[in-house]
């Protein structure tokens, strides 16, 4: 059982004071923020050249503090998500964050009627005042035309409030809702949970990993109407926004937003058709070496091999991250020394604390790291992987103003991602026999899991985003069919497609947030071809790499990774990923 919350050490807690020192500081600036809400609606119906830039200050002064007031409320309600009066304030803060949305939602609308893109925007965007805006006035430069009236913003901004609720709905389904029944292990019950049933999946008795699989599937069909309608309707959702605002298809609305060619977007995608047989072969390759006749969906998850357990405690995992993160140079080090000291981290899993991990901050804070550390191998890699994030925020933030700091979701999981493959690799190099392929495995794994898998969702949402823009409706037995066709497409002959697996669609949360997968394909990709130049000791990739880090949402993020000379719209990164597959595929195989 988890640990009370009070029974924590404090130097295993993470230290908010860089968000607010007290709560008097917190709720004080509550009417801060309301005060900015009233001077900003002042500028109503009455932009002009003169003052756009004392709007867009006020505007950003306003979301700074605003950010500031949500993050802090829901980093003190995840530690502890069955206090009500954290739940309150959480609460409290999201429909403040909705108010200042709608507040401000006539900026773009008005700056559209008001000023000449031609002449007054591309002017006031060459004046030195303005540089900290230059970001801002590209984007409305290029988003002027998917842009509706003043009216029609505000609306949907005040929707927005609750018409995004679908992921939130579906959660509270998955997370309260769906029961499932238990498992016997070894004459014991055990329950079966979203927390149990992958550790159910690693056990190596084929009856238990079975018996896990179909009753968790069980448990998601009893309710399959319901999760069809709540994601029939997300879908809807984009549909109808796409079409409002005059995009060809909800795709298009995606990669616009982010600046995404739609050439890098075809060549992941014609990337990964080519490069499905080389699953194949890692499918084939696994099911030889377990000695089955046929491997089943709840076979691709346990280890190939027992003799492997980093089971270490917090501060060795994170002094081991330490030095496989050497590459990066001494300044990040002494960050990641800076980050356990000054307590960024909240390190153990107590009770009511929310699942998983992720780091969380804002321009004026630390950046902020939830973990549920117990041990694991996977927690290790956690650590890298979410130190990263923090990392690429500290040095975005103290390279970029505020308004430019924020990097995009498409390079986001690059950072995080580079500290996994540079662990994993530092622990390959350091390992042989049993060791090393338990990590080769593990790597192969990292491939079939952030690179195929996510591109295979990403097909099934095009399918289920075409059928509803073509005007149908979308229904359980259509979507599992589908579903059930791109399983057997990306895992091969080796693999028996069971039946349960063809309604998997219906437990993925990231599906609520439409073509967001992609970009973990995108971003492990990325990742081998840095993680290659920096241990290859390309002259000076190193510092460039920091750079990388240090640009935020400064440019258009294609033009960042062209920096790196890494050029998505070119098959070339694609081609370098699949060697290094190839290659762990064949030392695995030799071993």
């Amino acid at each position: 059982m988890p640990i009370a919350r009070s029974a924590v050490p404090e130097e295993l807690k993470w230290n908010l004071d860089s968000l607010f020192a007290s709560e008097e500081e917190y709720r004080a600036e509550y009417a801060i923020v309301d005060k900015k809400i009233a001077e900003i609606e002042k500028y109503n119906k009455k932009i002009s050249a003169d003052n756009l830039l004392d709007v867009l200050k006020l505007r950003s002064d306003l979301f700074r503090r605003a950010e500031n007031i949500y993050v802090y409320a829901n980093l003190v309600k995840d530690v502890d998500t069955a206090n009500p009066k954290a739940q309150s304030e959480a609460e409290k803060a999201a429909m403040m964050l909705a108010r200042c949305a709608s507040a401000t939602s006539f900026i773009e609308p008005e700056m559209r009627n008001k000023l000449s893109v031609k002449q007054d925007v591309k002017r006031l965007k060459e004046r030195e005042e303005f540089k900290d805006f230059t970001t801002v006035l590209d984007d409305f430069i290029r988003s002027v035309g998917h842009m509706m009236a003043t009216g029609q913003e505000k609306v949907l901004a005040e929707t927005g409030a609750y018409s995004g609720d679908f992921r939130s709905i579906f959660m509270l389904l998955d997370n309260a809702d769906i029961k499932f029944d238990s498992v016997k292990a070894g004459g014991k019950k055990v329950e079966l949970n979203h927390g149990t049933y992958m550790k159910l999946l690693q056990d190596r008795r084929e009856d238990v990993r079975r018996r896990a699989f179909k009753n968790y599937y069980r448990g998601y069909s009893d309710h399959i109407n319901t999760i069809t309608a709540i994601y029939s309707a997300s879908v809807k959702r984009d549909v109808v926004e796409a079409r409002l605002r005059e995009y060809d298809s909800c795709l298009d609305a995606a990669l616009y937003r982010e600046q995404i060619p739609r050439k890098v977007f075809d060549n992941l995608m014609a990337s990964v058709k080519l490069f499905i047989p080389f699953l194949h072969l890692y499918m084939r390759f696994r099911r030889k070496y377990l000695k089955l006749d046929y491997m089943h969906m709840y076979d691709l998850h346990f280890p190939i091999t027992d003799e492997y357990n980093l089971e270490l405690e917090f501060d060795e995992a994170y002094a081991l991250v330490e030095k496989a993160l050497s590459p990066l140079g001494e300044e990040y080090i002494a960050l990641l020394e800076k980050a356990r000291k000054d307590r960024w981290i909240d390190v153990a899993a107590n009770a009511n604390k929310r699942s998983g991990a992720y780091s969380w901050g804002t321009y004026d804070s630390n950046p902020y790291v939830l973990l549920n550390y117990t041990k694991t191998a996977h927690d290790v890699f956690t650590i890298a992987h979410e130190m990263g994030h923090a990392m690429h925020s500290w040095y975005s933030q103290h390279a970029q103003c505020y308004e430019k700091a924020d990097y995009p979701i498409f390079l986001a999981e690059i950072a995080s991602t580079v500290n996994e493959v540079l662990l994993l690799k530092y622990l390959i190099s350091n390992s042989d026999g049993e060791k090393k392929r338990y990590l080769l495995n593990y790597y192969l794994d990292m491939y079939r899991t952030t690179f195929f898998r996510q591109v295979m969702f990403t097909e099934f949402e095009l399918f289920a985003h075409s059928v509803v823009e073509r005007g149908e409706g979308l229904d359980s037995v259509s979507l599992s069919r589908k579903y059930a066709e791109l399983n057997e497409e990306y895992y091969g002959r080796d693999v028996v497609s069971d039946k349960e697996i063809a309604i998997e669609w219906s437990r993925i949360p990231h599906f609520y947030n439409a073509f967001y997968v992609y970009k973990y394909a995108t971003g492990l990709t990325v990742a081998v071809n840095i993680v290659k130049k920096l241990l290859a000791g390309e002259e000076g990739f190193a510092e460039k790499y920091i750079r990388f880090l240090s640009s935020g949402g400064s440019k258009p993020p294609i033009e960042i990774l062209d920096e790196l000379g890494i050029q998505l719209t070119k098959k070339a990164p694609f081609n370098v990923f699949i060697d290094e597959f190839k290659e762990a595929l064949d030392a695995i195989r030799k071993l």
